[in-house]
């Protein structure tokens, strides 16, 4: 299916209602600037923000390719949005300036927020960058700072696994080496969330020798980095592939708390390059898979109980994630959750949670049932998918 037939077919499912933003993920198979183009001619006024993923999550199941949509109603959303480009050498005060200005551009006498000088319980911030201009952890970090507690969840562009060309979409036109932030503040109740399932084992690296800069480790343990992490996982280093990155990754302890760092690849000279900056001294300790599926659902249940129930989620899922339950035959557990509790969203180089951002975890944001204030229950964001 073509581009333009992909967002007619978009169009026709979502029918005529007045909108506030369209969110979209597509193929890295798509023509960026047709879809860019359709989307102005087939929702004129409507603003359309976006970017190229690796694997879609719709209403009725993953897609490989394709093209994901959510729809926001104007009755209970108000939302803004920016993007910010040349993130591989990013201005960190211009940003942060860009972001306060944006969120200025919210109602701030919305009767909604009486008693509330920031509405910061209804709103929210969806991040999509460049996942291939390793800028991901300035860029969220300048971007959480100036929003001043307002939660920020969101992805990584991709292109499946080619590591060639992510793109960015954001007022009719295209972007690379960007990020596109977009700004919510709605009447629905919402909590944003991150799920994983793996823990630490005993098994620790110290990264000897690392290029931050290109996210590449080249000694582990004073050791060439792929050989040191095969040995440990028991294989060969010619045997080592994205489906055992995502089956054994490793985490870096911040907090307390530990935070997967995905390989991305091995390379000829035996360096391993990392979805997140790696700097040396750096402790990587070497995880293990819990049930991906009984993780997942009690996550999403425990946001079921918290919200009174769920209408939408929106997700950000690593594309190891996937890799990882493909490979142990329990992908179909996952789709029936996502069916279960409506999760639209796409599949990510990396996921970004508060100023954070992460590997190998599911990230989003979850939109309750009913409305905070006001009469009615208004509608919800539509997601649909071709």
């Amino acid at each position: 299916m073509s581009a333009a037939d992909a967002v007619s077919d978009i169009a026709g499912a979502i029918g005529e209602p007045h909108l506030s933003q369209i969110v979209a993920f597509f193929s890295a198979d798509y023509d960026p600037e047709t879809l860019a183009r359709e989307f102005e001619a087939r929702f004129p006024g409507v603003p359309a923000a976006g970017c190229s993923m690796s694997g879609g999550i719709a209403p009725a199941g993953g897609l490989d390719r394709g093209l994901v949509v959510i729809a926001f109603p104007a009755e209970r959303f108000r939302i803004v949005s920016t993007v910010v480009d040349a993130i591989d050498h990013l201005d960190v005060e211009r940003t942060a300036s860009a972001v306060r200005a944006l969120r200025r551009t919210l109602d701030p006498l919305d009767p909604c927020r009486e008693g509330d000088a920031t509405g910061a319980g209804r709103r929210f911030a969806l991040s999509l960058i460049d996942g291939l201009a390793n800028a991901e952890e300035t860029v969220v970090s300048a971007i959480a700072w100036a929003l001043d507690g307002i939660p920020i969840v969101g992805g990584s562009a991709g292109d499946d696994l080619r590591f060639r060309d992510a793109v960015l979409l954001h007022g009719g036109r295209i972007h690379r080496n960007a990020a596109v932030l977009v700004l919510v503040e709605t009447d629905f109740p919402v909590e944003i969330f991150k799920s994983d399932n793996f823990e630490p084992t005993r098994t620790k690296f110290v990264v000897t020798a690392s290029d931050g800069e290109r996210r590449t480790v080249h000694e582990l343990n004073a050791e060439p980095a792929a050989r040191e992490y095969a040995m440990a996982i028991g294989l060969d280093p010619e045997g080592l592939s994205p489906m055992s990155f995502a089956a054994y990754p490793l985490a870096v302890k911040v907090g307390g708390e530990y935070f997967c760092r995905s390989i991305r690849r091995m390379n000829e000279d035996g360096s391993l390059s990392f979805f997140c900056a790696i700097d040396e001294g750096v402790v990587l300790t070497l995880a293990e898979p819990r049930d991906i599926v009984a993780s997942t659902r009690a996550e999403l249940s425990r946001l079921d109980a918290v919200l009174g129930g769920v209408d939408l989620i929106i997700g950000f899922e690593c594309v190891l994630r996937r890799l990882d339950a493909e490979s142990r035959q329990v992908g179909h557990g996952i789709a029936d959750l996502y069916r279960r509790y409506n999760v639209v969203g796409f599949e990510t180089f990396g996921e970004q949670y508060r100023a954070m951002h992460l590997n190998q975890t599911f990230t989003g944001i979850a939109i309750g049932k009913g409305v905070d204030c006001g009469p009615g229950t208004g509608e919800a964001p539509v997601p649909v998918a071709s």
